[in-house]
């Protein structure tokens, strides 16, 4: 191990001169970072944030900027869909997956609506405007999307559908390279300026400084190759993001996802999980993860998904990210789109703001008995999976997998398939169990004196499930609450 992988705390006796000091230290200058950093300022503190790149934004700044928010917020109003938190609630405590916490659920769904109220407060432009098609993103700068599934089956029977994707307004995207995200940071940053917070770049967090009855002091960092030490006053606050791209805690924690594409940043190595284990903080839900699946939805939604049994498994107008789920964890990695020659015009055709991840047709046969050769599925099992969707599908039906009757038409030909296995990449949702103010717990269950965190490398609303802006609305909402009670310790 070198110096620089060292995370073992460092006792504050041995530190004899400060090169900065402030009331809280954040680590990390993304969403959960800049809201902690408003919150703390606004709570009188003086505020110091040490952001390892050359600027503020992180991973949020490159994302699509969807913020999960709902229980009928002034745009869900506007765009003509009723809400509740009871019913936010009720969606969430199953999508977020089996050991998702129904208290910091709750906690979440009853604060959206004065948490949307705060990012406009702070200037995050909001477009009352829907964008209805499936997609990762809107391709204009519409305001309201479904991201998680809400309005496919079965989750369309278990709470009314409402659209929760809040989008920042901004035009001219481009996505990946220039999205909604930079809207939801700029105006966080220009508030926490306005109120006297300070960024330190270019500085790197390697461990924490503790006191000798265990209380966090403050961060030991490096800065263009020297040691810089750090003095927090009342606490600090890790948000430096997942373990995405660190690929010794990938192989321990999530190795489903272990060689895959990371839809995340490099600086998402996990050092500030490791840092806090290394005072004996909790982790929660490490093996769980989001998986991207690397298509368009316009083309998912007009297909047949099969897997390798030619068997369909999950409805086409899913939320990506749950398709992408099923497919790599409990389908091998391993899907076909049968797609004909009209749906895939129609799909290519489409607006789309991630054309880019339109896929060309693999094979293409003249009938399905030819292409399931091709592909190499059982004999019989395609020609059987689409004798029953074509059958059902005539009638506008699909009794199997209750696909929307708008995405239900019988597959004619010739007849094609995308290939899709090894079509999945993600990012990791574990991390530090925190208490519902930010506080990080000790393995003891007792809180860490001086130590909060929020954001990725948290384990917050997720656990093995997620809908889009959950990351976004999670770490703003929850870095907003330990900024305030780390400026109060």
């Amino acid at each position: 191990m070198t110096a620089e992988d060292d995370v073992a705390p460092v006792a504050a006796s041995s530190i004899t001169s400060w090169d900065h000091e402030a009331d809280v230290v954040i680590v990390g200058y993304g969403i959960a970072g800049a809201a902690a950093a408003v919150e703390s300022a606004r709570a009188g503190a003086d505020v110091l944030v040490l952001e390892r790149t050359g600027s503020w934004g992180g991973a949020a700044s490159m994302a699509g900027g969807f913020v999960y928010l709902g229980g009928g917020t002034p745009i869900q109003k506007a765009c003509g869909f009723h809400d509740s938190v009871d019913n936010m609630a009720a969606f969430l405590n199953v999508a977020m997956g089996p050991g998702a916490d129904a208290d910091r659920i709750a906690d979440y769904c009853h604060g959206s609506l004065a948490h949307f109220d705060w990012l406009t407060d702070c200037g995050v432009p909001f477009k009352p405007e829907f964008w209805g098609e499936p997609g990762w993103e809107p391709p204009g700068d519409q305001g309201l999307m479904f991201t998680g599934g809400e309005n496919a089956y079965p989750f369309n029977t278990i709470a009314e559908p409402a659209p929760r994707g809040h989008i920042p307004q901004m035009t001219g995207k481009v996505a990946g390279e220039k999205s909604g995200g930079f809207m939801l940071m700029k105006p966080l940053i220009e508030t926490a300026t306005s109120l006297g917070v300070r960024a330190v770049y270019d500085v790197r967090a390697q461990a924490l400084i503790v006191e000798s009855d265990g209380r966090v002091a403050g961060v030991l960092a490096r800065q263009y190759g020297e040691t810089v030490r750090v003095r927090a006053r009342r606490g600090v606050m890790l948000a430096a993001g997942s373990f995405a791209y660190s690929e010794s805690m990938i192989k321990q924690f999530a190795p489903g996802i272990a060689g895959r594409p990371a839809a995340s940043i490099e600086q998402h190595d996990g050092r500030a999980i490791r840092m806090a284990q290394a005072l004996g903080a909790d982790l929660a839900h490490m093996d769980a993860t989001e998986v991207a699946f690397l298509i368009d939805p316009q083309q998912t939604a007009r297909g047949v998904l099969v897997n390798g049994l030619g068997q369909r498994y999950v409805p086409e107008d899913m939320y990506s990210g749950r398709i992408g789920q099923l497919t790599l964890y409990r389908q091998e990695d391993t899907a076909y789109l049968i797609i004909d020659g009209d749906a895939q015009d129609d799909a290519m055709a489409a607006t789309s703001a991630t054309p880019f991840l339109k896929r060309p047709a693999t094979w293409v046969c003249d009938t399905v008995a030819e292409l399931e050769a091709e592909i190499g599925l059982p004999a019989g099992s395609l020609q059987a999976t689409m004798g029953a969707y074509n059958e059902a599908a005539a009638r506008g039906e699909d009794p199997l997998l209750h696909k929307k009757p708008e995405w239900i038409k019988p597959v004619g030909t010739p007849v094609g398939a995308i290939d899709l296995r090894a079509s999945c990449g993600g990012f990791t949702l574990g991390g530090l169990l925190t208490s519902l103010d930010g506080e990080v717990m000790h393995v003891s269950g007792e809180p860490i004196p001086g130590l909060f965190a929020a954001g990725r490398c948290t384990a917050g609303l997720s656990a093995w499930g997620y809908a889009s802006g959950v990351s976004l609305g999670d770490g703003s909402f929850y870095g907003r609450r330990a900024g305030r009670t780390a400026a109060n310790s």
